[in-house]
């Protein structure tokens, strides 16, 4: 099988759609061997921040020496983002002969996602590579995300906001349930700012399994200004003058969970001196978040794609406009379907100058007139174009040396970006 192949056959389980439950996923791991249970884990859920919390835990992680896996979803560019072992993307040839093993392995009557299998070629991948630990991201709430299946050393659930509500319920409180669904047993879970019933929903589950509780704001906290500069206490450690390489306050909080995570982790063995907590807040890379890939202007990626993620992404823009009165934003937007529209974009109507609205290539993009029919009225200046190449053109014609250009909206229409700054293809499998 090459490489090719291997992505065309993954390409054709989306056929399957989005499966939530654990019984094809145990049935697949048991033919394999069990290699979840070759490697320690950390698991790492929430509605926004997960991916940069995960991003976090691996490089203190592997600053501290560890062989590390790290598994998020979905990828911007390339397939293979979603599986790493020390920031190493696993190689083609490794896809390819990995994807014929797992096809050899799905018994008849058995139908995995592409997530799913996805998902056990991480494990495989992590297993045969050595890794000390594997820093897992939940992909789609909680309970019956494929990743449950393993038997973590500590877990975390990082926020909870609407998204998803189609597979996961239509209120926070029914979004906290799912979310909580990867507590185990006796194994600790760090959670971050979470209030109200989500909040209520996850101590209950914490309680009820014997699962030690850590909270943000109460067990172990962050002060600063921002992630140039802040300090960090927990339970067991208090650092001074942390700098993290993530832009945005937000980060603060992510960079708070995953240190209060390898704390919670310590009594299993895994253990992160004060000196890799530093070199790793100040190394680590994830990409797609505030992240400036251009200047003269500048050109921001955000994969902000949910109301909660939006007024996150406004307060970083409102605070660069402050700092610079001469500079103007240019929206690029572009959203699926099932979003909330509406709700997304409130936070941006007096923030920028104009948008340019536009669809990333999938058949679950808003299409532009959508888009312009339900919020196109509401900005000073808006523009439509068809896809994310015209559409970055047509910024960029709008723009002048001093101003900012932001893509958001939809982590598929940011990696179509990015492949379009890189001048590289993109992987056709998406989401």
């Amino acid at each position: 099988m090459t490489y090719s192949s291997a992505i065309e056959y993954l390409y054709g389980l989306q056929k399957h759609g989005i499966k939530l439950g654990l019984e094809t996923m145990r049935t697949l791991l048991s033919r394999l061997g069990n290699p979840e249970r070759r490697f320690r884990s950390l698991h790492i859920g929430g509605t926004n921040g997960k991916g940069s919390t995960a991003a976090m835990t691996a490089a203190m992680l592997q600053a501290a020496g560890y062989r590390v896996g790290l598994y998020t979803s979905p990828h911007l560019v390339d397939f293979r983002e979603r599986i790493r072992v020390n920031q190493t993307m696993i190689a083609e040839a490794q896809v390819a002969e990995l994807t014929e093993r797992l096809q050899a392995s799905v018994p008849s009557g058995l139908t995995p996602t592409f997530f799913e299998l996805t998902t056990a070629m991480a494990f495989l991948h992590f297993a045969e590579s050595g890794v000390d630990v594997a820093v897992l991201e939940v992909g789609l709430g909680g309970r019956f995300d494929a990743t449950n299946v393993v038997e973590p050393e500590a877990c975390a659930i990082t926020t909870i906001a609407l998204d998803h509500q189609e597979h996961l319920g239509t209120t926070e409180e029914a979004i906290g349930f799912e979310k909580a669904g990867i507590i185990k047993a006796g194994v600790p879970v760090v959670v971050g700012r979470i209030d109200g019933l989500p909040w209520d929903v996850i101590r209950k589950a914490a309680a009820d399994r014997g699962a030690p509780l850590t909270r943000l704001g109460e067990d172990f906290r962050t002060a600063g200004t921002g992630p140039e500069e802040f300090s960090y206490c927990g339970r067991s450690r208090q650092l001074d003058g942390l700098t993290c390489a993530l832009a945005g306050r937000h980060q603060l909080d992510n960079a708070a969970c995953a240190v209060a995570l390898l704390e919670a982790a310590e009594g299993s063995g895994i253990s992160v001196p004060d000196g890799a907590v530093r070199r790793g807040l100040e190394s680590v890379v994830w990409e797609g978040r505030l992240e400036v890939v251009e200047r003269g202007p500048v050109l921001l990626l955000d994969g902000a794609h949910n109301p909660a993620a939006a007024h996150v992404l406004a307060e970083y823009l409102t605070e660069w406009c402050a700092s610079r009165p001469e500079s103007r934003v240019i929206l690029v937007l572009g959203m699926m379907r099932d979003k909330d529209h509406a709700r997304f974009v409130e936070p941006f109507y007096r923030l920028v100058s104009e948008v340019v609205l536009t669809q990333a290539d999938m058949a679950r993009s808003a299409s532009v007139q959508e888009l312009q029919d339900k919020i196109g009225s509401r900005f000073p200046l808006c523009h439509v174009a068809p896809g994310a190449a015209d559409a970055l053109a047509l910024a960029k014609a709008r723009a002048t040396a001093p101003d900012l250009i932001c893509v958001t909206g939809s982590l598929m229409l940011v990696g179509e970006v990015k492949a379009l700054v890189r001048g590289c293809g993109l992987s056709p499998l998406r989401g």
